[in-house]
Formats: C-alpha cells, sequence, structure tokens
C-alpha cells in the first residue's frame, strides 16, 4: 500500500558506510505540530541520531529537527534536540535489547 505522501525526509548514509548494519526495523515517532512541519520541508538532521531503550520503550537521541519558520508567538515551536520517542511493538524493543 504505497501512497503518493510515502516518501523519505532523511537518511544516514555515512552510517551505512562506516558501519555494517545488520537489520533494520521501520518504526513512527510520536512529534508535535511544528516538528511534523519542519519534517514535511526536510528540515532534519539525522547524522548523529541513535536509539537508546529505557524501560519497556526505545528513545531516539541526537535528532536535530528544526523550528517551522512559519511558526507565530510563543511557545508554538519545539525544542529541536529534543528525546522523541519510537513506536514500535512490544515484541520488536525485546529483540532490539535482547540483542544489544
Amino acid at each position: 500500500m504505497s501512497d503518493a505522501n510515502d516518501r523519505t525526509v532523511a537518511s544516514n548514509r555515512k552510517a551505512r558506510y562506516a558501519y555494517d548494519v545488520l537489520d533494520s526495523w521501520e518504526a513512527g515517532l510520536v512529534l508535535r505540530g511544528s516538528e511534523v512541519k519542519s519534517l514535511l520541508d526536510a528540515k532534519v538532521q539525522i547524522t548523529e541520531s541513535f536509539g537508546r531503550p529505557e524501560n519497556v520503550e526505545i528513545w531516539l537521541l541526537g535528532l536535530h529537527i528544526s523550528p517551522y519558520s512559519m511558526s507565530s508567538g510563543e511557545g508554538m515551536g519545539h525544542d529541536p534536540d529534543r528525546p522523541r520517542k519510537l513506536l514500535l511493538h512490544r515484541a520488536e524493543i525485546r529483540r532490539i535489547t535482547e540483542r544489544m
């Protein structure tokens, strides 16, 4: 089920060159409204990001999403470097943490 809106916004080609990628997962991200708009404008840096398990969740750290340029007013933006929760099934999280 491919949609016209399905497109890659950011990829880390350097990581695939520098490391042996043994497995990959597709996950969702918990985002705020202004972050979604910045992602649609491809204002994201993924090169220094990594996942870290905490309790029964995995958090993405080091991902930089620039503030949306058209947001108006104070408090409407977001912290560009905040940790973001990855949305994965519990079984996937368990498999990932067991491999670490």
